[in-house]
């Protein structure tokens, strides 16, 4: 295969080889369910659906997993403000976290584990770091364990940062701590915490940190070396640093790739609960923007790159995906809803190199607006070409609108009958303006619409009209 993706931890772009030939394992850090998702939690969804369906694409089998952290700080402290168990705040934010890939089209994982059904492993790995001497129960009798940062020669390796210019870690008292850089493994129980967030373990009851429930999760379904390991670019250091020093540590080769996704942000500011600047699918509905839309909006973007969302570029990327599902639909109706096939060379070369999404959405465009002018030519056969290059494409980006898995993304066919109708009315007033010369009134039906945002254009074929601007 040829496919190139940048790698964090040589920081460079480089051949994928996957460690068994016709075989992917990726790992992507999933979701804390304190709250509900917002869209910069989608764009990591979506944008390693897209690697996942192009891995697929390539003829690989791909093992994908994604997990959610259900038990942390945050989850907690919102349980507490709320009431409830945090179980009961995780598991309601899990539920609306699946709604909303499903929204989107984004594939179900191999696995979904969650941090709270991984204790045993947990336990295992950190007893194996602290047998090799990498980690170490707190003298203070919390029941804290750490991971010991100076012992790993490489700490600091993945993120670039020089460890000697870190901050305290802030996950426990320093005074229990060797160095304050070192990170909580295990958390002993505190005064005040619920007993149900609590489990025994050979150093007292407690919870695990965050660091560690990836890395054992990573193990549990990947085995010891996986192949790639994904997730924000904000997760890099301290999360991911810190999961590659004790996985190594502990004698796991780990992930082979890093791949980190740039991130969304609002105003000068990522998107982030903790902040309370979020844009979720509630206000994207409220704009009158579709799910298959808000993906084609989260996918246009190279992966690695900042999107900053504003309303009007999103509303921008909504009217450029109805164009493309314009000629999807008026090309199956002409000559029926021919299977995806015919990749075009300059789209697969675009995703070879690090899924470049913003050149494979310059191939596909190139082909619309050829479609849309084959349609007008009347050559079934070069339009059913056409459509099947176009689905092609269409499908590696999860974005096509003839994929039963959008539902409802389509107007319902008795509005969409309706619709037609009754622009067919329109055109066929226009036509007899036309046919008595009374140019004023043609032009004014043309007018009212495109005001309307239906565009008709004369071809030799009669009028060819299509919901959105022309590309």
């Amino acid at each position: 295969m040829t496919l190139r993706l940048y790698d964090t931890a040589t920081r460079s772009v480089r051949d994928f080889v996957p460690r068994q030939p016709g075989e992917v394992s990726v790992y992507l850090c999933g979701v804390t369910v304190q709250s509900a998702p917002h869209i910069g939690h989608l764009r990591s969804g979506v944008n390693y659906d897209v690697l996942r369906r192009w891995l697929t694409h390539q003829g690989l089998r791909v093992t994908f997993i994604r997990n959610i952290t259900d038990v942390d700080d945050k989850v907690l402290d919102k349980a507490a403000a709320a009431g409830q168990p945090f179980w009961s705040i995780a598991y309601a934010n899990e539920l609306l976290l699946a709604a909303a890939y499903r929204s989107l089209n984004v594939l179900p994982p191999t696995y979904e584990p969650r941090a709270t059904g991984h204790i045993p492993e947990m336990h295992q790995l950190i007893e194996r770091l602290i047998d090799r001497g990498h980690a170490y129960p707190a003298g203070d009798g919390s029941g804290d364990v750490y991971f010991d940062v100076a012992s790993y020669a490489d700490y600091g390796a993945l993120s670039g940062q020089r460890p000697d210019a870190m901050q305290p870690a802030g996950d426990g008292a320093d005074r229990a701590k060797r160095d304050p850089r070192d990170f909580a493994l295990w958390k002993g129980v505190k005064p005040g915490e619920p007993a149900d967030a609590a489990w025994r373990s050979p150093w007292g009851p407690g919870r695990p940190g965050w660091h560690i429930e990836c890395s054992a999760m990573c193990w549990r379904y990947l085995g010891p070396e996986f192949d790639i390991h994904g997730g924000g670019l904000d997760l890099t250091f301290p999360h991911h640093e810190n999961e590659v020093a004790q996985s190594r540590a502990a004698g796991l080769p780990f992930a082979r790739y890093w791949v980190h996704h740039g991130l969304l942000n609002l105003g000068a500011a990522k998107m982030s609960k903790s902040l309370g600047n979020v844009i979720d699918l509630d206000h994207v509905a409220r704009l009158g923007v579709r799910p298959v839309e808000l993906r084609y909006y989260l996918t246009a973007a190279h992966y690695r790159s900042r999107i900053d969302y504003s309303d009007d570029v999103l509303l921008e990327s909504s009217t450029a995906y109805r164009r493309i599902e314009g000629f999807v639909r008026r090309a199956a109706e002409q000559v029926g809803a021919v299977a995806a096939t015919g990749m075009p060379a300059g789209f697969a070369a675009a995703m070879d190199d690090d899924l470049n999404t913003s050149a494979a959405f310059a191939v596909l465009h190139d082909e619309i607006r050829d479609g849309n002018n084959l349609l007008a030519g009347g050559d079934d056969d070069a339009v059913r070409a056409s459509l099947g290059r176009v689905r092609a494409m269409l499908g590696v980006l999860g974005l096509d609108p003839l994929d039963p898995s959008w539902g409802d993304a389509a107007p319902r066919d008795e509005l969409r009958g309706a619709v037609d109708a009754l622009i067919a009315l329109a055109l066929d007033q226009r036509a007899q303006a036309r046919a008595r010369r009374d140019w004023a009134a043609a032009d004014a039906v043309r007018d009212q619409l495109k005001q309307a945002g239906v565009t008709v254009e004369d071809t030799p074929h009669g009028p060819r009209w299509t919901i959105g601007e022309q590309t």
